[in-house]
Protein backbone atom coordinates (compact mmCIF):
# COMPACT_ATOMS: atom_id res chain seq x y z
CA UNK A 1 0.00 0.00 0.00
CA UNK A 2 1.50 3.63 -1.32
CA UNK A 3 2.22 5.93 1.83
CA UNK A 4 -0.29 8.46 3.02
CA UNK A 5 1.39 11.89 2.11
CA UNK A 6 -0.86 15.04 2.98
CA UNK A 7 0.66 18.04 1.13
CA UNK A 8 0.20 21.91 2.81
CA UNK A 9 -1.07 23.43 -0.50
CA UNK A 10 -1.59 27.30 -0.11
CA UNK A 11 -2.71 27.15 -3.74
CA UNK A 12 0.85 28.96 -5.18
CA UNK A 13 2.33 27.04 -8.09
CA UNK A 14 5.20 25.41 -5.28
CA UNK A 15 3.04 23.50 -3.38
CA UNK A 16 0.95 22.59 -6.27
CA UNK A 17 3.75 21.15 -8.14
CA UNK A 18 5.26 19.27 -5.10
CA UNK A 19 1.04 17.31 -4.84
CA UNK A 20 1.30 16.53 -8.47
CA UNK A 21 5.10 15.20 -7.76
CA UNK A 22 3.98 13.40 -5.52
CA UNK A 23 1.03 11.99 -6.69
CA UNK A 24 3.24 11.04 -10.18
CA UNK A 25 5.46 8.80 -7.78
CA UNK A 26 2.46 6.79 -6.78
CA UNK A 27 2.17 8.40 -3.20
CA UNK A 28 -1.75 8.50 -1.81
CA UNK A 29 -1.91 12.06 -2.07
CA UNK A 30 -4.38 14.47 -0.11
CA UNK A 31 -4.04 18.28 -0.40
CA UNK A 32 -4.77 20.08 2.62
CA UNK A 33 -4.82 24.17 2.76
CA UNK A 34 -4.45 25.62 6.18
CA UNK A 35 -7.09 28.39 6.69
CA UNK A 36 -4.25 30.72 8.83
CA UNK A 37 -5.66 34.37 8.15
CA UNK A 38 -8.63 35.58 7.16
CA UNK A 39 -8.79 39.29 7.83
CA UNK A 40 -9.00 42.01 5.73
CA UNK A 41 -7.14 44.98 6.51
CA UNK A 42 -8.05 49.07 5.53
CA UNK A 43 -7.85 49.20 1.85
CA UNK A 44 -6.58 45.21 1.28
CA UNK A 45 -8.46 42.21 1.30
CA UNK A 46 -7.40 39.23 2.34
CA UNK A 47 -6.50 37.03 -0.73
CA UNK A 48 -7.62 33.41 1.27
CA UNK A 49 -10.82 32.56 -0.56
CA UNK A 50 -8.75 33.02 -4.14
CA UNK A 51 -6.09 30.90 -2.61
CA UNK A 52 -8.20 28.05 -1.39
CA UNK A 53 -10.28 27.83 -4.47
CA UNK A 54 -6.68 27.99 -6.51
CA UNK A 55 -5.50 24.84 -4.39
CA UNK A 56 -8.65 22.97 -4.52
CA UNK A 57 -8.98 23.21 -8.55
CA UNK A 58 -5.44 21.71 -8.49
CA UNK A 59 -6.37 18.96 -6.64
CA UNK A 60 -9.32 18.83 -8.60
CA UNK A 61 -7.04 18.70 -11.80
CA UNK A 62 -4.90 16.00 -9.93
CA UNK A 63 -7.94 13.51 -8.45
CA UNK A 64 -6.49 13.66 -4.96
CA UNK A 65 -8.66 14.50 -1.65
CA UNK A 66 -8.89 17.77 -0.74
CA UNK A 67 -9.44 19.53 2.78
CA UNK A 68 -9.33 22.24 5.05
CA UNK A 69 -7.52 23.04 8.27
CA UNK A 70 -8.39 25.72 10.52
CA UNK A 71 -5.53 27.03 12.67
CA UNK A 72 -6.71 30.91 12.23
CA UNK A 73 -6.83 30.88 16.16
CA UNK A 74 -3.28 29.41 16.92
CA UNK A 75 -2.04 31.32 14.09
CA UNK A 76 -2.91 34.58 15.85
CA UNK A 77 -1.56 33.20 19.31
CA UNK A 78 1.80 31.92 17.95
CA UNK A 79 2.20 33.81 14.93
CA UNK A 80 0.69 36.99 15.18
CA UNK A 81 1.01 37.78 18.49
CA UNK A 82 4.73 37.02 18.53
CA UNK A 83 5.28 39.35 16.09
CA UNK A 84 3.55 42.20 17.21
CA UNK A 85 4.78 41.84 20.16
CA UNK A 86 8.60 41.85 18.64
CA UNK A 87 7.66 44.89 17.12
CA UNK A 88 6.15 46.46 20.26
CA UNK A 89 9.58 45.97 22.18
CA UNK A 90 12.04 47.07 20.06
CA UNK A 91 13.19 44.46 18.05
CA UNK A 92 12.16 43.41 14.48
CA UNK A 93 11.06 39.43 15.13
CA UNK A 94 10.36 36.98 11.74
CA UNK A 95 6.75 35.76 11.13
CA UNK A 96 7.79 33.22 8.67
CA UNK A 97 10.16 31.20 11.40
CA UNK A 98 7.60 31.34 13.40
CA UNK A 99 5.09 30.00 11.05
CA UNK A 100 6.92 26.86 10.62
CA UNK A 101 8.10 26.30 13.41
CA UNK A 102 4.34 26.48 15.21
CA UNK A 103 2.17 25.62 12.63
CA UNK A 104 3.25 23.81 9.71
CA UNK A 105 5.65 21.43 11.32
CA UNK A 106 3.71 21.77 14.79
CA UNK A 107 0.07 22.11 14.09
CA UNK A 108 -0.37 20.53 10.94
CA UNK A 109 2.22 17.82 11.18
CA UNK A 110 0.02 16.52 14.61
CA UNK A 111 -3.07 16.61 12.77
CA UNK A 112 -2.16 15.12 9.49
CA UNK A 113 -0.25 12.16 11.30
CA UNK A 114 -3.88 12.06 13.66
CA UNK A 115 -6.25 11.89 10.65
CA UNK A 116 -3.98 9.03 9.22
CA UNK A 117 -1.33 10.45 6.92
CA UNK A 118 2.27 8.83 7.03
CA UNK A 119 4.24 11.94 6.15
CA UNK A 120 3.56 15.82 5.11
CA UNK A 121 4.57 17.46 1.95
CA UNK A 122 5.51 21.11 1.67
CA UNK A 123 6.81 23.47 -1.47
CA UNK A 124 10.15 24.76 0.63
CA UNK A 125 13.36 24.81 -1.57
CA UNK A 126 15.28 22.75 0.86
CA UNK A 127 16.39 19.60 1.07
CA UNK A 128 15.66 16.95 3.94
CA UNK A 129 17.87 13.90 3.49
CA UNK A 130 19.31 11.00 5.92
CA UNK A 131 22.77 12.57 7.35
CA UNK A 132 24.64 9.10 6.78
CA UNK A 133 23.81 9.29 2.83
CA UNK A 134 25.27 13.18 2.82
CA UNK A 135 28.10 13.09 5.48
CA UNK A 136 29.66 9.55 4.47
CA UNK A 137 31.06 11.10 1.75
CA UNK A 138 32.07 14.49 2.99
CA UNK A 139 34.49 15.71 5.51
CA UNK A 140 31.63 16.75 7.42
CA UNK A 141 31.78 13.28 9.05
CA UNK A 142 35.38 13.39 10.02
CA UNK A 143 34.27 17.12 11.24
CA UNK A 144 31.30 16.47 13.73
CA UNK A 145 31.72 12.43 14.61
CA UNK A 146 28.91 12.91 16.83
CA UNK A 147 26.23 13.05 13.65
CA UNK A 148 23.98 10.38 13.94
CA UNK A 149 22.90 8.58 10.71
CA UNK A 150 19.35 10.56 11.15
CA UNK A 151 17.69 12.73 8.97
CA UNK A 152 19.24 16.55 8.47
CA UNK A 153 18.26 19.38 6.73
CA UNK A 154 20.05 20.82 4.08
CA UNK A 155 20.08 23.84 1.56
CA UNK A 156 18.10 23.64 -1.88
CA UNK A 157 19.70 23.04 -5.24
CA UNK A 158 18.50 26.60 -6.15
CA UNK A 159 20.37 29.42 -4.52
CA UNK A 160 18.06 31.96 -5.29
CA UNK A 161 15.06 30.12 -4.03
CA UNK A 162 16.74 28.47 -0.50
CA UNK A 163 14.19 28.69 2.11
CA UNK A 164 16.40 26.53 4.77
CA UNK A 165 16.91 29.82 6.23
CA UNK A 166 13.19 30.09 6.96
CA UNK A 167 13.34 26.27 8.54
CA UNK A 168 16.13 26.14 11.00
CA UNK A 169 13.51 25.79 14.66
CA UNK A 170 11.85 22.44 12.86
CA UNK A 171 12.85 19.74 14.73
CA UNK A 172 14.53 16.67 13.78
CA UNK A 173 11.33 14.65 14.55
CA UNK A 174 9.22 17.06 12.32
CA UNK A 175 11.55 16.66 9.83
CA UNK A 176 11.83 12.59 9.86
CA UNK A 177 8.07 12.71 8.66
CA UNK A 178 8.15 15.41 5.88
CA UNK A 179 9.17 15.96 2.24
CA UNK A 180 10.37 18.72 0.19
CA UNK A 181 10.55 17.74 -3.13
CA UNK A 182 11.20 20.48 -4.69
CA UNK A 183 14.53 21.09 -2.77
CA UNK A 184 16.45 19.33 -5.68
CA UNK A 185 14.83 21.22 -8.43
CA UNK A 186 15.77 24.91 -9.22
CA UNK A 187 12.25 27.58 -9.81
CA UNK A 188 12.27 27.71 -13.59
CA UNK A 189 11.88 23.70 -13.51
CA UNK A 190 9.20 23.93 -11.07
CA UNK A 191 7.36 26.70 -13.82
CA UNK A 192 8.02 23.92 -16.72
CA UNK A 193 6.05 21.02 -14.31
CA UNK A 194 3.57 23.41 -13.54
CA UNK A 195 2.76 23.97 -17.40
CA UNK A 196 3.60 19.99 -18.29
CA UNK A 197 0.96 18.96 -15.52
CA UNK A 198 -1.03 21.71 -16.91
CA UNK A 199 -2.20 22.80 -13.15
CA UNK A 200 -4.28 26.05 -12.95
CA UNK A 201 -1.22 28.02 -10.97
CA UNK A 202 1.05 27.24 -13.70
CA UNK A 203 0.96 31.62 -14.21
CA UNK A 204 0.20 32.42 -10.81
CA UNK A 205 3.08 34.79 -9.16
CA UNK A 206 4.36 34.16 -6.23
CA UNK A 207 3.16 35.63 -3.18
CA UNK A 208 4.99 38.81 -1.57
CA UNK A 209 4.88 39.95 1.84
CA UNK A 210 4.20 39.13 5.02
CA UNK A 211 3.95 35.56 5.04
CA UNK A 212 -0.14 35.65 6.41
CA UNK A 213 -1.06 39.02 4.40
CA UNK A 214 0.08 38.81 0.73
CA UNK A 215 0.72 42.37 -0.28
CA UNK A 216 0.38 44.30 3.21
CA UNK A 217 3.80 45.93 4.39
CA UNK A 218 4.28 45.47 7.36
CA UNK A 219 4.19 49.61 8.65
CA UNK A 220 0.62 49.24 7.59
CA UNK A 221 -0.25 45.78 9.12
CA UNK A 222 0.88 47.07 12.60
CA UNK A 223 -0.91 50.44 11.90
CA UNK A 224 -3.95 48.42 11.95
CA UNK A 225 -2.99 46.16 14.34
CA UNK A 226 -2.16 49.14 16.85
CA UNK A 227 -3.05 51.82 15.80
CA UNK A 228 -0.74 55.06 14.77
CA UNK A 229 2.57 55.14 16.83
CA UNK A 230 3.71 57.81 18.99
CA UNK A 231 5.99 60.64 17.64
CA UNK A 232 9.48 61.38 18.99
CA UNK A 233 12.64 62.43 17.58
CA UNK A 234 15.36 61.45 14.72
CA UNK A 235 18.50 61.87 16.56
CA UNK A 236 21.66 62.29 14.24
CA UNK A 237 25.49 60.85 15.53
CA UNK A 238 25.97 64.65 17.40
CA UNK A 239 22.44 64.28 19.90
CA UNK A 240 20.84 66.92 17.75
CA UNK A 241 17.28 66.15 16.64
CA UNK A 242 16.79 66.70 13.01
CA UNK A 243 13.59 65.15 12.43
CA UNK A 244 10.31 63.25 13.97
CA UNK A 245 9.66 59.68 13.22
CA UNK A 246 5.73 58.04 13.49
CA UNK A 247 6.71 55.59 16.19
CA UNK A 248 9.63 54.08 16.87
CA UNK A 249 8.70 50.43 16.55
CA UNK A 250 8.19 50.86 13.17
CA UNK A 251 11.89 51.64 12.52
CA UNK A 252 14.32 48.54 12.00
CA UNK A 253 18.70 48.76 11.94
CA UNK A 254 20.23 49.80 8.77
CA UNK A 255 17.06 51.08 7.17
CA UNK A 256 17.28 53.73 5.24
CA UNK A 257 13.53 54.66 3.42
CA UNK A 258 10.99 56.17 5.47
CA UNK A 259 12.96 58.64 7.67
CA UNK A 260 11.67 61.58 5.86
CA UNK A 261 14.53 63.59 6.91
CA UNK A 262 15.65 65.59 3.61
CA UNK A 263 18.50 67.28 2.25
CA UNK A 264 22.37 65.68 1.34
CA UNK A 265 23.05 62.38 2.22
CA UNK A 266 20.95 59.39 3.20
CA UNK A 267 20.45 58.70 6.60
CA UNK A 268 20.01 55.46 8.12
CA UNK A 269 19.02 53.43 11.13
CA UNK A 270 21.39 52.72 13.68
CA UNK A 271 19.64 51.93 16.58
CA UNK A 272 16.43 52.99 18.82
CA UNK A 273 15.51 53.53 22.50
CA UNK A 274 11.92 52.51 23.16
CA UNK A 275 11.54 54.15 26.54
CA UNK A 276 12.95 57.84 25.22
CA UNK A 277 11.10 56.52 21.89
CA UNK A 278 14.09 57.71 20.08
CA UNK A 279 15.20 56.70 16.48
CA UNK A 280 19.14 57.11 16.01
CA UNK A 281 20.77 57.71 12.40
CA UNK A 282 23.58 58.43 10.74
CA UNK A 283 24.53 59.36 7.34
CA UNK A 284 27.95 57.30 7.33
CA UNK A 285 27.65 54.01 6.40
CA UNK A 286 31.05 53.08 7.82
CA UNK A 287 29.33 54.18 11.39
CA UNK A 288 30.20 51.14 13.71
CA UNK A 289 27.14 51.15 14.88
CA UNK A 290 26.31 49.92 11.64
CA UNK A 291 28.96 47.00 11.50
CA UNK A 292 29.64 44.17 13.58
CA UNK A 293 31.62 41.21 13.95
CA UNK A 294 30.49 39.48 16.79
CA UNK A 295 26.94 38.01 17.61
CA UNK A 296 24.98 37.57 20.55
CA UNK A 297 21.89 34.71 19.99
CA UNK A 298 19.17 33.43 22.37
CA UNK A 299 16.46 31.32 21.71
CA UNK A 300 18.81 28.79 20.37
CA UNK A 301 17.64 25.44 18.34
CA UNK A 302 20.11 23.20 16.86
CA UNK A 303 18.42 20.66 14.69
CA UNK A 304 21.18 17.37 15.09
CA UNK A 305 23.53 18.76 17.65
CA UNK A 306 24.80 21.85 18.50
CA UNK A 307 28.12 23.87 16.91
CA UNK A 308 31.44 22.61 18.62
CA UNK A 309 33.13 25.44 20.10
CA UNK A 310 36.17 26.58 17.62
CA UNK A 311 35.56 24.68 14.57
CA UNK A 312 34.65 26.85 11.50
CA UNK A 313 31.04 27.21 10.56
CA UNK A 314 29.17 29.60 8.46
CA UNK A 315 26.29 31.96 9.28
CA UNK A 316 23.36 34.02 7.51
CA UNK A 317 21.82 36.93 9.59
CA UNK A 318 19.30 37.54 7.53
CA UNK A 319 17.38 35.90 4.50
CA UNK A 320 19.46 36.01 1.24
CA UNK A 321 22.46 37.70 3.36
CA UNK A 322 25.59 36.33 2.38
CA UNK A 323 27.15 33.37 4.25
CA UNK A 324 30.08 34.54 6.59
CA UNK A 325 32.48 32.54 8.03
CA UNK A 326 32.10 32.51 11.69
CA UNK A 327 33.07 30.51 15.03
CA UNK A 328 31.14 30.03 18.35
CA UNK A 329 31.97 29.51 21.60
CA UNK A 330 31.39 26.78 23.87
CA UNK A 331 27.97 26.05 24.22
CA UNK A 332 27.00 25.59 27.42
CA UNK A 333 23.88 22.87 27.74
CA UNK A 334 21.91 24.81 30.53
CA UNK A 335 22.71 27.79 28.54
CA UNK A 336 19.98 29.69 26.07
CA UNK A 337 23.10 32.37 24.75
CA UNK A 338 25.66 31.92 22.30
CA UNK A 339 28.14 34.33 21.22
CA UNK A 340 29.36 34.22 17.77
CA UNK A 341 33.01 35.29 16.41
CA UNK A 342 32.59 36.40 13.07
CA UNK A 343 35.28 36.60 10.01
CA UNK A 344 34.25 39.95 8.72
CA UNK A 345 32.12 42.31 9.45
CA UNK A 346 28.28 42.35 8.93
CA UNK A 347 26.20 44.99 8.23
CA UNK A 348 23.23 46.27 10.17
CA UNK A 349 22.43 43.14 12.93
CA UNK A 350 19.13 43.63 13.49
CA UNK A 351 17.74 42.60 17.08
CA UNK A 352 14.72 40.10 16.70
CA UNK A 353 15.53 38.69 13.77
CA UNK A 354 17.38 35.12 12.79
CA UNK A 355 21.11 33.67 12.73
CA UNK A 356 21.12 30.78 10.95
CA UNK A 357 24.44 28.82 11.28
CA UNK A 358 25.39 26.06 8.67
CA UNK A 359 28.39 23.63 8.25
CA UNK A 360 28.76 23.58 4.53
CA UNK A 361 25.09 22.59 3.19
CA UNK A 362 23.63 21.38 6.15
CA UNK A 363 21.81 23.53 8.41
CA UNK A 364 23.26 23.36 12.16
CA UNK A 365 20.41 25.16 13.75
CA UNK A 366 20.41 29.01 14.83
CA UNK A 367 18.79 31.51 17.21
CA UNK A 368 17.40 34.97 17.62
CA UNK A 369 19.78 37.89 17.90
CA UNK A 370 19.71 39.85 21.03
Amino acid sequence: MPKKIYVGMSGGVDSSVTAALLKEQGYDVTGVYMKNWSQDLPGFTCPWKEDYQDAKRVAVQLGIDFKMYDFETEYRQRVVDYMVAGYQAGITPNPDIMCNQEVKFKLFLQAALEDGADLIATGHYARISSLESLVSSSPLKTRDSRLATNVGLFTGLDSNKDQSYFLYRVTEPALAKSLMPLGELKKPQVRQLAKKFGLATAEKKDSQGICFVGKVGIKDFLLAELGPGLPGAIVDPAGVTIGEHDGALFYTIGQRHGLDVGGGLPYYVVGKDMAKNEVYVTTDLQDSRLWSKALRLTSLHWINQPPLAGQSYQVRTRYRAPLIGCRVNEVAAASDRLDVSLDDDVRAITPGQSAVIYDGQRVVGGGIVI
